[in-house]
């Protein structure tokens, strides 16, 4: 088609009639001349203030924020810094250890209670670092090995930055600066170029994970329902059965040991209603309306407005088969059901009026004494029966057989691979998702602490994504709960979106970090001492299990997070995990998207991406308050010990 715009292609008219002064039309008439590379590094700026104004523009400070009080030593008065007398400053590698419960992470943040900031308080109460620069980090070049997320702990981490060091008790000086779950294990000198972020090879990590996150999905949830349905639809249902082997009567046991003792104390019409609210109740998320979609993609406990009779009886399954953990619920081991206050009488009658609304019947139905007891003790029946199920899990154990189906999974991750769907918004071909894993492994003995059997995790890897073994963690024990072929790993290194929940981070634990490099290069060579926590073995084991462990597991044991994880996706009515079935991809709801463009994540995110953002918000670690120290349990360091 032939264009008729004279205009079009034609030069661009000059501007200006004196020499040197003519420009383009639409050209900026007062743009300078562009300068060459020797008059740009000839500038004299101020880099310090360049970094300072481009932090402040990225972390969008107000003058509300900025007036908030930092978890930072104020500046001291400028006569005290002047009267301060002047010491010479070296190089360090500082060996740490910490709890991070209760603590925003590892990197020192001026808002927020970091392990950082109280680190850098002490050293300023121990004299090694001055006055004059108590009151920016930066002055003394800190900067840190591994950089670990809210709730993660180390037994062993690095910090490098100039320090005063001549004192030879300035070691015990900073730890009595510091509480009890951070400690310094020691402090040597190293080369003036040493950067602890760049000079580390690689990093150990170790998960603590309970066995009871092996187990398979309850029969009758929806997430068993629909693995049986998809391997019987592919033809895989032998193989199925056979990956499920060695659990396949955990469940019909466990009712039998545990919740068929409880059920036999109600009369024969009221046990029938608690066995229907138990077991028959079954929803498709075809059948759920569109609008609650995005509401959120577990069961809450109360009831929503309008909701029919068939949605209750779901709530009902959700509550008692699969419940989340209740405020006031006794701990798990105990057997008697201490005496309930007026209050929770109160709550447990509102609930249970909510999720079952026959129990809203007149009373004139049914004016026997022994329905008027029974209807009284309903809420006991329900909370005990829920206490049933959480205490089967928690005494179970693994069997050997189901120990063995473990370490081919972690096999798969051995190796320089692309782990794009085990961290957040990142894309097939960013490179940055390719990472190198060296070993993954588990200890072939669990150890049991407090009556629940654990299951010790250990990663060594050159470096990590957020949240990358916390999601390594949860594909690990869905494919063994689903009874899901082993080689479905290996389609999450390619270019498919699969989403992956993240286990809870109370029990993740930096080990140690490796300077093999520096070790056998420049401290050699100069003369340095070499960075190797070995030295401090016993040390860093005491700390383990008074500090990290026994938080651990006290946390653990008080949110029932793992509980409640699993309990949440057994009961997740939608095929957002049901690539880890029999099918795979193709049972999603849709196709997974091939070719995916980095450019393509910062719009919304899929529905599958969704889900497993909501579950990842309804199990991450919020602050915790710090356990006391004589909650300790008694029995914990000789457990370990023989562990």
């Amino acid at each position: 088609m032939a264009d008729n715009n004279p205009s079009r292609g034609a030069k661009r008219k000059w501007q200006g009639s004196q020499r040197g002064s003519r420009v383009q039309q639409g050209s900026r008439g007062n743009k300078s001349k562009d300068m060459g590379r020797n008059a740009y590094h000839r500038q004299k700026r101020d880099k310090r203030a360049e970094n300072e104004e481009e932090d402040v523009k990225r972390r969008k400070l107000d003058d509300d924020e900025k007036a908030r009080k930092p978890h930072m030593p104020n500046p001291f008065p400028e006569e005290e810094v002047a009267a301060e007398e002047r010491r010479p400053k070296h190089k360090a590698a500082v060996m740490i250890g910490y709890s991070g419960s209760g603590y925003k992470g590892l990197q020192i943040n001026y808002e927020e209670k970091t392990i950082e900031g109280d680190i850098f308080k002490a050293f300023v109460a121990a004299g090694a670092i001055s006055k004059a620069n108590a009151a920016d980090p930066k002055k003394s070049s800190l900067v840190r090995c591994a950089r670990t997320d809210k709730g993660v702990h180390a037994a062993g981490n690095v910090l490098s930055l100039k320090l005063i060091v001549e004192d030879p008790g300035i070691v015990q000086k900073i730890n009595e600066n510091l509480p009890p779950q951070i400690r310094v294990w020691g402090i040597q000198r190293t080369t003036n170029s040493f950067s602890s972020y760049q000079a580390v090879d690689s990093r150990f990590y170790e998960y603590l994970m309970p066995t009871q996150c092996f187990l398979p999905p309850h029969p009758r949830s929806w997430m068993g329902k629909r693995l049986v349905d998809l391997a019987d639809e592919v033809g895989d249902r032998a193989g199925y059965e056979q990956r499920q082997a060695e659990v396949s009567q955990f469940w019909s046991d466990a009712e039998a040991t545990y919740v068929k003792p409880i059920l036999d104390e109600l009369p024969e019409h009221v046990r029938q209603r608690f066995e229907e609210a138990l077991y028959e109740a079954d929803v498709d998320p075809d059948d759920r309306p569109v609008e609650d979609e995005d509401d959120g993609i577990f069961d809450t406990v109360e009831s929503p407005k309008g909701a029919t009779p068939k949605d209750a009886a779901e709530e009902r399954v959700a509550n008692v088969i699969e419940p989340a953990p209740a405020k006031d619920a006794e701990t798990p081991g105990n057997k008697d059901i201490e005496p309930k206050s007026p209050e929770d009488k109160a709550a447990d009658v509102n609930e249970n009026n909510t999720s079952n609304p026959e129990s809203q019947e007149p009373k004139q139905a049914d004016s026997s004494k022994d329905s008027d007891s029974t209807s009284d003790k309903k809420p006991t029946y329900i909370k005990r029966l829920r206490q049933a199920y959480i205490r089967a899990r928690r005494e179970s154990r693994i069997q050997p057989e189901r120990l063995a189906r473990i370490q081919p999974v972690l096999d798969k991750f051995i190796g320089s691979k692309r782990f794009h769907n085990y961290t957040i918004r990142m894309g097939f071909h960013n490179p940055a998702a390719r990472r190198l894993i060296r070993a993954f492994y588990v200890d072939p003995e669990p150890i049991i602490i407090n009556g629940t059997e654990w299951l010790r995790f250990h990663i060594h890897g050159q470096s990590f994504m957020m949240h990358q073994i916390r999601k390594m963690m949860g594909m690990v024990s869905l494919i063994i709960r689903f009874g899901c072929p082993i080689d479905r790993i290996d389609e999450t290194f390619q270019n498919v979106e699969a989403p992956v929940p993240k286990v809870p981070g109370l029990s993740l634990m930096l080990e140690r970090p490796v300077f093999e490099n520096y070790n056998k290069g420049p401290a050699e060579k100069f003369g340095r001492e070499t960075i190797d926590f070995e030295k401090y073995k016993d040390e860093i084991e005491a700390f383990k299990r008074t500090e990290i462990y026994e938080r651990m597991f006290k946390e653990e044991e008080k949110m029932n997070a793992f509980h409640l994880l699993y309990a949440q996706i057994d009961n997740l009515k939608s095929y957002t995990f049901m690539y880890l079935s029999s099918k795979g991809f193709e049972a999603l709801e849709r196709k997974p998207k091939r070719g995916i463009k980095d450019k393509d994540l910062n719009s919304d995110r899929s529905n599958a991406h969704k889900a497993e953002e909501t579950t990842s918000r309804l199990v991450g670690s919020d602050d915790e308050e710090q356990q006391s120290e004589e909650e300790k349990s008694r029995t914990l360091s000789g457990t370990l010990q023989e562990a």
